[in-house]
């Protein structure tokens, strides 16, 4: 691509709409919410541009009415893992081939979709399916995936313009080929942003693409395959599967096509990716990209500097918003002990005021978590909490699974900063407060820093100048995002690109060029106009 031959357009951030009471935008989403709450959903499979129906399917509930079915989805087997490879790389040569600005073009169509006639669907089934509050699906599913297929193009026509010098008589450019082979796309549960970039961005940039959805997921990603279609992607080019997932893996991982992995989702697994991917290696014709993201216990640290409102605030956005569903979620906190009693009698206070219940009634600030497994684990944490003699339950703790999956949030208060709950990821609505000594402000950022095994995001709050170089410098390797005063959740594309290192991930930046460049396969073409006719040099005379 030459360097401004094609102009792009004006590309910025969608705007986030309220849902205000009275407002048309509320009116639209409430009844599209009640369409689908109402009615029964058939989700297929992808492949191959085919919509395929197993007949084996899995019902939708959602995690806060756990008896009531809103669709299902069709499992498929090994054969269609196969069946999704196979119409991958049958598209591949063509997908490969087509022009940068075609591709660009379907990616755009299909943001544009989102912004308008999908709007309201994929936001209803995302708070339906994944209870969602219409604000956190709202700068979820929709203007977070509207982005991510925006700013991919920008960034894709800023890579393909990247080129290299020349000196007289000789042209040299660069090529950014796709990947050799397919990319595998592991989605999670808590964003249908994320479910929806991962295949695409490493699709826009000419890749093919077998794509497993989180099946606590698939209710949403349906909505965002449909987009894709009506957009005119092409058959094959991401294929949408929902198997077992280990099944699944063993196939991927050992197929001497597989060229990348794009993932979110638990350390755990990805290790285990990693470790297979390692043990294969000898399989594969390339070396694999791998790039993911995961875990992360993620911190608020105050210092005595702080506006008191400032920080709690942040505390209870950041933990508690989509019920501490996000790896980016503040789960563990240092508090000063000169500020401690403004902190927990403000922290009290916000959290008496919170409603919990159904993401239909708009006035609720926090819904149910995802299904039972994470309803169990996460009150195992409170339990040990309870039981623990360093530690107070000080406010929430109490639970119920009986209709949903409801969870109230919790704090906890501890005298050990290495207790269970500051140490281990959770994913869900509990944090853990440490009181130090304001003397020791700069030992307990040491702490900070070494406590936890994940780096992902971190949050200091401080008005004293001094403090916020000295927590920035002692902090650098602690999170991948990191916030000012300001809650450690969400990031937006373009602004604050996503990513940790250390336990959290490869640190590949969505929502960046950085990531993007993690998907082309760069060919260097230098060609000489009048090649040399004599084999001697000068210094031969």
């Amino acid at each position: 691509m030459i360097k401004g031959f094609f102009k792009l357009p004006d590309i910025k951030n969608e705007p986030v709409k309220q849902y205000g009471p009275g407002s048309a935008e509320r009116a639209e989403l409430q009844a599209k919410y009640d369409e689908l709450w109402n009615s029964i959903r058939d989700i297929p499979m992808y492949i191959g541009g085919q919509e395929v129906r197993t007949g084996k399917t899995e019902r939708v509930l959602p995690p806060h009415d756990h008896q009531h079915n809103v669709g299902h989805y069709h499992m498929g087997d090994a054969s269609h893992v196969h069946a999704a490879i196979d119409a991958a790389l049958k598209a591949r040569s063509k997908w490969a081939a087509m022009s940068w600005e075609q591709r660009a073009s379907i990616f755009l169509k299909a943001a544009d979709l989102l912004a308008g006639p999908y709007r309201a669907e994929v936001n209803a089934a995302t708070m339906i399916a994944q209870s969602k509050t219409s604000f956190q699906t709202e700068i979820d599913a929709a203007c977070e995936l509207i982005d991510f297929l925006r700013f991919n193009v920008k960034y894709m026509a800023e890579i393909y313009a990247e080129q290299p010098n020349s000196m007289p008589g000789v042209w040299n450019r660069m090529e950014y080929r796709p990947l050799e082979g397919f990319v595998f796309a592991v989605t999670p549960f808590n964003f249908t942003a994320i479910s929806g970039n991962l295949p695409a961005s490493a699709a826009l940039m000419g890749n093919v693409v077998v794509w497993k959805p989180s099946l606590y997921q698939v209710y949403s990603a349906h909505v965002v395959m449909k987009v894709f279609i009506e957009a005119g992607l092409p058959a094959g080019v991401i294929n949408m599967i929902m198997t077992d997932p280990a099944e699944t893996a063993q196939i991927v991982l050992s197929h001497p096509d597989f060229a990348g992995i794009h993932f979110t989702g638990s350390t755990a697994v990805f290790r285990s990716i990693w470790k297979t991917i390692g043990e294969n290696i000898h399989r594969y014709k390339s070396y694999p990209r791998i790039v993911g993201e995961t875990g992360g216990k993620d911190y608020v640290w105050m210092h005595a500097s702080a506006d008191v409102r400032e920080t709690v605030v942040a505390l209870v956005r950041g933990a508690f918003e989509l019920q501490g569903q996000k790896c980016s979620a503040a789960s563990r906190a240092y508090i000063p002990r000169s500020r401690w009693n403004e902190v927990n009698a403000d922290l009290g206070r916000m959290l008496s005021e919170i409603k919990m219940g159904s993401p239909r009634d708009f006035s609720n600030f926090v819904t149910a978590v995802i299904h039972e497994g994470a309803f169990d684990k996460i009150v195992s944490y409170i339990e040990y909490a309870r039981k623990d003699k360093d530690s107070e339950i000080i406010y929430g703790g109490k639970y119920d699974k009986s209709v949903g999956y409801f969870i109230e949030p919790t704090v906890i208060l501890t005298k050990n900063p290495k207790m269970k709950t500051m140490v281990e990821e959770i994913f869900g609505p509990v944090l853990t407060i440490y009181v130090y000594e304001d003397e020791e402000w700069e030992a307990s950022l040491d702490l900070v820093n070494e406590t936890s095994e994940y780096a992902l995001t971190g949050a200091i709050f401080a008005k004293d100048r001094y403090v916020i170089e000295v927590a920035t410098n002692k902090l650098v390797d602690s999170a991948g995002n990191f916030y000012i005063n300001d809650k450690p959740t969400g990031a937006v594309v373009d602004q604050q690109p996503f990513g940790g290192a250390r336990g959290s991930g490869t640190n590949d930046k969505a929502g960046s060029k950085l990531n993007l460049l993690r998907w082309v396969s760069a060919r260097s073409i230098k060609e000489t106009m009048v090649p040399p006719t004599d084999y001697t040099y000068p210094f031969m005379k």
